[in-house]
C-alpha cells in the first residue's frame, strides 16, 4: 500500500489493482491512481470496482477511496478503477495555472511569498503574500502574463529533490498551509517546474505543458487575512464564459454611453465628471431657491421673538432646516 501515483502520472485515467482491505464503504487498494484530497487539490471523482467514488483521502501513507456503496468484491479481488476524465483534467489544468499566476506574481510584487491555494469547480484562489498593493492594474498585468506564458508553450515538468537543496534554492516557492508536514521527516521533497517561470513543491497532478491549460480570467481579488491578497481566476470553459459576459457587459456600457470599447474608459471618466459638476451646479441652484423661498416668509414678532412664517414643498425636511439655520446665522 502506498501514496497515490496520480501525481507522477496524471495522465493514467484507467488501471487495475488488488483490493488490500475493506471497512464499510471504504476500500485500500495495493496501488492508486485516484488522487486523494490535499495540497488545495479537490480528490478525484471516478468508479472502482463498478461504485461510484463519494471521495478519495489520505491516512497517514495510505489512500482510502470512498465509495457511495458497500462493495460486491472482497479483499484479494483485481478490480479496475476508472478515473472520471473530465474533472482529472480540469484540476490537472487549474493546478498548473495557480503555479503560473504565481510566477507571474514573481515579476510584479515585491518580498512575495505563497499563502495559499484552492480549487473549486468554478474557480481557482491563489493567496499572495505581498508589500505590493494588489490594485486594478496589477490584476490586468496578472491575467497579461498568465495567458502569455500559457501561449509561449513552456514545459511542465517535476522531480523528486533532496530537501536540503530544496531549502537552498530561493526559486523555490513553498506553502507551508498546503504542503503541511513534507519535510517532517522526508528527505525529498516534489518540485514542478513551469520552465523558466516558476518553481514550486507541490504534490498535485499537472499537465505537461503550459499550453494545455487554455484561457485563465482574472476575476477578482480580497484580503483574507493580514499581509495577504487573494486572488481568484477561472480555468477552461468558466473563463470563456466569464470573458463573454464582460465583453457584453462592455459592449453595453459603450453602447449606452455612444463610444466604442478602446475609449470605453475614458469616456466613463468624462461621463462621470460632467454628472459631479452637474449636481454641484444643482445643489447650489437649489440652495439659492430655498433660500429665496425662506426670505419671501411673511415676518411675526410674538412676545419679542422674530418668527418666519411660511411653508416649502420639493425639499426634504434635512435641507429646510439647515437653510433655515443659515438664513437665521446671517440675520444675527
Amino acid at each position: 500500500m502506498s501514496l497515490s501515483l496520480a501525481p507522477e502520472s496524471p495522465e493514467v485515467r484507467a488501471f487495475e489493482s488488488t483490493v488490500a482491505s475493506i471497512d464499510g464503504r471504504s476500500v485500500v487498494l495495493d496501488e492508486t491512481y485516484f488522487y486523494p484530497e490535499g495540497g488545495g487539490q479537490p480528490a478525484d471523482r471516478g468508479v472502482l470496482g463498478g461504485v461510484e467514488v463519494e471521495h478519495v483521502r489520505s491516512e497517514g501513507e495510505t489512500v482510502v477511496h470512498d465509495l457511495a456503496a458497500a462493495p460486491e468484491f472482497a479483499v484479494g479481488d483485481e478490480v479496475t478503477g476508472v478515473v472520471d476524465d473530465d474533472f482529472r483534467t480540469y484540476c490537472m489544468r487549474a493546478h498548473t495555472a495557480s503555479h503560473v499566476l504565481y510566477g507571474a506574481g514573481r515579476h510584479i510584487f515585491d518580498d512575495l511569498g505563497y499563502g495559499g491555494f484552492d480549487i473549486s469547480a468554478e474557480k481557482v484562489r491563489v493567496d499572495f503574500e505581498t508589500t505590493t498593493e494588489v490594485d486594478d492594474d496589477a490584476l490586468v498585468e496578472l491575467e497579461r502574463l498568465v495567458n502569455r506564458a500559457v501561449w509561449d508553450a513552456r514545459e511542465v515538468s517535476w522531480d523528486e529533490i533532496p530537501v536540503p537543496e530544496a531549502r537552498s534554492r530561493d526559486e523555490i516557492a513553498f506553502n507551508v498551509k498546503t504542503e503541511e508536514g513534507v519535510f517532517a521527516d522526508a528527505d525529498e521533497v516534489r518540485v514542478v517546474t513551469i520552465e523558466g517561470w516558476d518553481w514550486g513543491a507541490c504534490g498535485g497532478t499537472h499537465v505537461s505543458n503550459t499550453i494545455e491549460i487554455g484561457p485563465v480570467e482574472v476575476l477578482g481579488r480580497s484580503n483574507p487575512g493580514e499581509g495577504l491578497t487573494r486572488v481568484e481566476f477561472a480555468v477552461g470553459p468558466s473563463a470563456v464564459d466569464h470573458r463573454a459576459e464582460v465583453q457584453t457587459a462592455a459592449y453595453e456600457a459603450a453602447r449606452a454611453l455612444g463610444t466604442n470599447l478602446e475609449s470605453l474608459g475614458e469616456t466613463a471618466v468624462d461621463v462621470v465628471a460632467a454628472r459631479d459638476e452637474l449636481e454641484s451646479e444643482l445643489a447650489d441652484l437649489k440652495t439659492e431657491v430655498l433660500g429665496a423661498r425662506l426670505a419671501s416668509f411673511e415676518t411675526v414678532e410674538r412676545d419679542g421673538v422674530t418668527w418666519k412664517l411660511g411653508s416649502v414643498s420639493g425639499f426634504g425636511a434635512n435641507e429646510v432646516g439647515e437653510a433655515a439655520k443659515e438664513a437665521r446665522d446671517e440675520s444675527e
